[in-house]
């Protein structure tokens, strides 16, 4: 399941946090690794870890609201390295007001990265999966908005619901040519998302104690076991699914 020796993964929002963690994950697994961000610093910052244990990685800075930019990356990454097997489409931002209250520049910046960057490079990376036989796509939701209402996240649920929705139709679109689609729905994670304005991490971990029946944060290793397993060969009758990691808080 940890073997992805000769796949080439790319990764979105790959700087930090869960892409960080999963772009580490399958460099040890033997995968070349291309992450890519709006920033190119915390992307060489994880090409600089992954290559410090010896694997391989590439930086491509991208803004995944933007076509070109996004064209770009995906024909980088296979002219870089030969093609495309795997691709962990985890770009996304967080804002948080009542409906009535939600500006409206914040809640179609929450679109365009959180919908828009994630069709757009879906978009991409399936017309090549498509003619060069295959491949997986994991995309990252929410348990929020895919799973779960919470007042004063109207916009970002609305958007998590939607990647969802954008993942099971493109795996019934795509499946019988050999591309795998599922998405992850993350919970409360070990990154600073997941931290309450002014909240640090001893008072996350008092409130996690009640908020999630497991008693606790999870980890971005934790979420990336899953997108690898999700990648690999172990899941392949695993098709349109959207798989809750969050310690059993919508259970």
């Amino acid at each position: 399941m940890t073997d992805f020796t000769g796949k080439v993964v790319l990764i979105t929002g790959g700087g930090s946090g869960i892409g960080r963690a999963t772009a580490l994950a399958f460099a040890r697994g033997n995968a070349t690794v291309v992450v890519s961000g709006r920033t190119p610093g915390p992307l060489a910052e994880t090409v600089a870890l992954i290559e410090k244990d010896g694997g391989r990685a590439e930086a491509v800075p991208a803004d995944v609201s933007n076509a070109r930019d996004v064209q770009n990356l995906v024909d980088a990454t296979v002219r870089n390295h030969g093609g495309l097997d795997i691709a962990f489409n985890n770009a996304g931002a967080f804002a948080a007001a009542p409906v009535a209250d939600m500006d409206e520049d914040a809640w179609n910046a929450l679109l365009a990265t959180n919908i828009t960057g994630v069709f757009l490079p879906m978009k991409y990376e399936i017309a090549h999966m498509r003619e060069n036989g295959g491949g997986v796509i994991v995309n990252t939701s929410s348990n929020i908005g895919a799973h779960q209402r919470l007042p004063g996240t109207g916009a970002y649920a609305a958007t998590k619901a939607a990647v969802s929705a954008l993942t099971r139709t493109a795996a019934l679109e795509n499946i019988a040519a050999g591309v795998r689609v599922n998405a992850v729905s993350p919970g409360p994670i070990d990154t600073t998302m997941s931290l309450r304005p002014g909240e640090t991490e001893a008072q996350r971990a008092d409130r996690m104690k009640t908020a999630t029946p497991i008693g606790r944060v999870g980890t971005t290793e934790e979420t990336a076991a899953t997108v690898l397993w999700l990648a690999s060969p172990a899941s392949s009758y695993v098709v349109g699914h959207d798989l809750v990691i969050d310690g059993a808080a919508t259970a």
